[in-house]
């Protein structure tokens, strides 16, 4: 069996997306995905991405790990699905779709995407850190000096720590302020089970949390990952936050096929 597949990036966080219009992508083989998404033996991929198509909406995101493992929101595969269903031409520049969580809408501007995220309400802290879920679980911690600071070995520690085994762990951001509304961001995925070069429901959550602790006053935020700059734009009412935005670009980085 055959299957054509197309390769994003937002910013250093990597996608095979698969158009599965005829539902015909065995996605309870979890080996298979793991293969695929292996950097060494398959294509390479923080993740895999099925468009479906949807009766409600322009189309379904259904979005699994590295590991194989169905995942939670993805905010940067989001934000490439919108850009691949363009080039698919299942949409033009504006759609409403279905993910995990529920619907999202993109709009798309070359090659600079807005997405909407869900709103936040609940937001736990754990001494100094919080914990907010934008769709993924996160947990946000603010370091100094976050270019030496062991992401993989803290992290990991954060991410199975037995408080989190509700979630089946935790994603973990750190998080270093630059200005008072500029932020610098690491992060460790749960599922690709290392650093990524970037997370976009963590740059999310960073941006709310920031905002919640006090360490800027702007609804406008910049954050800087290792794999480029995002903008998170949010409002806030009585009952948390709304009218989130997830901004930044995208790329296709090749398209191929393969053998299954």
């Amino acid at each position: 069996m055959k299957i054509k597949f197309q390769k994003y990036q937002g910013t250093g966080n990597d996608f095979i997306i698969i158009n599965n219009n005829r539902l015909s992508f065995p996605n309870r083989n979890k080996d298979l995905i793991k293969c695929l998404c292996d950097r060494k033996f398959g294509i390479g991929s923080d993740g895999l991405i099925l468009i479906n198509p949807s009766a409600e909406t322009d189309f379904e995101m259904v979005y699994f790990n590295s590991d194989g493992n169905l995942g939670s929101m993805c905010g940067n595969g989001a934000r490439c699905s919108a850009k691949f269903a363009q080039n698919q031409k299942i949409i033009k520049s504006n759609t409403i779709f279905n993910a995990c969580d529920g619907k999202h809408s993109a709009e798309i501007i070359e090659n600079n995407i807005f997405l909407s995220m869900k709103n936040v309400s609940n937001i736990k802290p754990y001494k100094k850190d919080l914990f907010i879920d934008t769709g993924s679980p996160h947990y946000i911690k603010t370091v100094d000096d976050l270019e030496k600071y062991d992401v993989y070995k803290e992290g990991k520690k954060i991410k199975n720590s037995s408080k989190f085994n509700n979630y089946g762990g935790v994603n973990v951001n750190f998080v270093q302020v630059i200005s008072n509304s500029e932020f610098y961001v690491r992060t460790f995925e749960r599922g690709v089970e290392d650093e990524t070069l970037s997370c976009g429901t963590g740059v999310t959550a960073v941006a709310l949390a920031m905002f919640h602790l006090k360490k800027t006053n702007s609804k406008k935020i910049k954050i800087k990952t290792r794999g480029g700059d995002l903008k998170v734009n949010f409002n806030v009412s009585k009952n948390g936050y709304t009218d989130i935005k997830l901004i930044g670009r995208v790329e296709m980085i090749f398209s191929g096929e393969i053998e299954i």
